[in-house]
């Protein structure tokens, strides 16, 4: 059975002292959520050692929400996966829509910072989707298609059994506007269908999450899906209330 996952991705949003009470106010509603659900956070990198600190030994894990290209050197406002990995941190969001479309990162320099995260036991949420007019014009297979194969297909056996993948079609994010419950099944079949044709039978074991707009009122109908096995959450998780709702979705 794959892994049911929940992950809040926090964005630029937040102070330190407002993730620390957001986390706990998290932590307090844990013992009322679907147990098979695994949660996790990624806030800003400005709190991320005291949220490692607060949610260890919990059923809570925390992720970045990127890493640096190289290792170490002269790479002034950079974090490197080591020094994230050192926070006693686990996951690593990468190629999300945000990132490609405002700071250009490219297929070549995720692989960078996919090979970073592997070296430091970092597991991978690596982002794909397509925006709105490469959904209208046809291109969106492609376009995914393309994400996986310049990026995923890179990776060893091993190294893949330990990523995850989130869906997130960019005209969803933070607009409101949500792909149907049966636009995510459709576009999660064909990704678990674009790995098996490297990966074979570890495709079916991978993780697919849901990005876009889900929200505690949709995350039923979404996750009902066969291939759709969680959310990568923006401004949801944002409200303690609102990011466990959506973890109920599974119930």
């Amino acid at each position: 059975m794959r892994k049911q996952i929940v992950a809040g991705n926090w964005k630029m949003n937040t102070t330190p002292e407002q993730g620390i009470e957001l986390v706990k106010e998290i932590m307090k509603n844990i013992g009322h959520a679907c147990t098979s659900v695994n949660y996790i956070v990624c806030p800003p990198y400005t709190h991320l050692s005291e949220v490692a600190k607060i949610t260890c030994g919990t059923a809570i894990q925390v992720g970045a929400q990127n890493c640096a290209e190289e290792a170490k050197g002269a790479y002034t406002g950079e974090v490197s996966a080591e020094m994230i990995a050192s926070l006693g941190v686990h996951y690593v969001i990468l190629g999300h829509s945000e990132r490609r479309q405002y700071y250009g990162e490219t297929s070549a320099t995720l692989n960078k910072r996919m090979r970073q995260a592997y070296a430091n036991g970092l597991v991978p949420i690596y982002c794909v989707g397509e925006t709105l007019e490469e959904r209208e014009s046809g291109k969106l297979w492609d376009v995914v298609k393309a994400q996986i194969e310049e990026v995923i297909f890179e990776l060893t056996a091993d190294e893949f059994r330990h990523a995850i993948i989130a869906y997130e079609p960019v005209w969803a994010i933070g607009t409101g506007k949500v792909a149907s419950a049966d636009q995510a099944q459709e576009m999660h079949a064909f990704i678990r269908k674009t790995l098996a044709v490297k990966f074979k039978d570890a495709a079916t074991q991978t993780p697919i999450l849901y990005g876009g707009s889900v929200k505690p009122d949709n995350a039923k109908e979404i996750f009902a899906k066969e291939d759709v096995d969680g959310g990568l959450i923006g401004g949801a998780s944002l409200k303690a209330e609102d990011f466990m709702g959506i973890g109920k979705g599974f119930n």
